[in-house]
């Protein structure tokens, strides 16, 4: 059996979690909690319970609101090419998306996403470019007519940097991150509107295996 820890904190007001993973067989149990669940003495707010079987289901229940999150995944073949396919359905909310990405190439990859009763839709491009070392992902809303951009570049050690850019709020994002089994993983995040009133968010996260 083995577990690991992921700690987040979102300096924008938002509250910090722990989530804590254990894999049993082909299956992952997590249960996150947040800020809320200890402020005023141990308690069910901001605790979140969840079963994954990678590669198949996510089923997150969140335990005051008593509301589940459903999550399939399957992979078929196009022309000899593998498209996976994933179904999410929120139970409260009745919030239900359908995405998929399509595999050329090591090098191509088509994706899109589709949000049910909304309409909105999106189709992103991802090109690899020196065997994975630089990526660049230009996206298209289609209900809303606009653009997103990003483009990332590996670097030694598993440590990636990514830029990117969201047209309709005008926020270049920035990302570094780590996903090393020797040391460990993590991921700080800042975005900055380029609008009069600058919008700021830092995000930060860690991994660590027990």
């Amino acid at each position: 059996m083995k577990a690991s820890v992921k700690g987040k904190y979102e300096s924008h007001g938002r509250p910090a979690s722990a989530t804590l993973a254990v894999n049993v067989s082909n299956v992952k149990l997590k249960a996150t909690v947040t800020d809320a669940t200890f402020i005023s003495g141990p308690s069910f707010n901001g605790l979140s319970l969840s079963v994954e079987k990678p590669g198949a289901f996510i089923i997150d229940y969140d335990v005051p609101r008593k509301d589940a999150r459903f999550q399939f995944m399957n992979s078929i073949r196009v022309f000899e090419k593998p498209l996976n396919l994933t179904y999410i359905h929120a139970r409260g909310s009745g919030f239900t998306t359908l995405e998929g990405s399509l595999v050329v190439d090591p090098a191509n990859k088509l994706s899109t996403n589709y949000v049910f009763g909304s309409g909105h839709c999106k189709a992103k491009y991802t090109f690899s470019h020196g065997g994975g070392v630089r990526t660049f992902e230009p996206c298209y809303d289609l209900m809303n007519n606009t653009w997103d951009f990003a483009a990332s570049h590996k670097l030694f050690g598993g440590d990636v940097i990514k830029a990117s850019y969201h047209t309709p709020k005008k926020v270049v994002g920035l990302e570094w991150s780590r996903d090393s089994k020797e040391m460990g993983s993590f991921k700080v995040i800042r975005n900055s509107s380029l609008l009069p009133l600058a919008f700021l968010l830092r995000f930060f996260s860690f991994t660590l295996d027990l």
